[in-house]
């Protein structure tokens, strides 16, 4: 998963004798599409007398464990430079359901309705269509939306196309 910013606040806040003075931890990490995960370890979690290393081991420990849950679904996209415009190609279409499947050259494969596809598009696609799209986390995983045509199937082939061995067939271009 792709961390574009990380905090980390370690504080030892002033406490009587007898009650010790437990160390407290909190990390902020920011993802993509102004997304955050806060984890704070607090005095209740962690033994009184817990020194600093055991705080920060279990303050980490907990936010490894958030940061796999929350891009668990998303874990090929992070190969994706992040100025790069995200595309796919129409891997699969159903279009009596109105729904299909795209995938990016990374491998990752979003769900998209035919309501995500712009101008009322969604009987142009067929599949090999090259299209550009939003990505977002869906209830069931990745979901494509703004689903916007680029390049129908044999239409023309580009530079980055031609080096992609998921296009099909139909796609390349066999005139020479």
């Amino acid at each position: 998963m792709r961390v574009s910013n990380l905090e980390l606040l370690v504080s030892k806040p002033h406490k009587h004798q007898h009650s010790g003075n437990p160390y407290r931890v909190s990390i902020e990490v920011h993802l993509p599409r102004n997304r955050r995960l806060v984890v704070n370890e607090e005095p209740a979690v962690v033994e009184q007398e817990s020194n600093l290393r055991t705080v920060i081991e279990a303050a980490f420990s907990v936010m490894e464990r958030r940061l796999q849950s929350a891009g668990e679904p998303r874990r090929r996209d992070a190969l994706r430079p992040a100025d790069e415009e995200p595309r796919g190609l129409i891997v699969r279409l159903f279009p009596d359901e109105g729904y299909g499947f795209l995938r990016t050259p990374y491998g990752e494969e979003h769900y998209f309705h035919r309501n995500s596809v712009l101008h009322d598009n969604f009987d142009r696609l067929a599949v090999g269509t090259e299209v550009r799209f939003e990505p977002e986390m869906g209830d069931a995983g990745p979901q494509a939306s703004s689903v916007q045509i680029v390049n129908k199937p044999g239409a023309r082939e580009t530079e980055d196309t031609q080096a992609r061995d998921d296009v099909p067939a139909e796609w390349r271009n066999t005139a020479s």
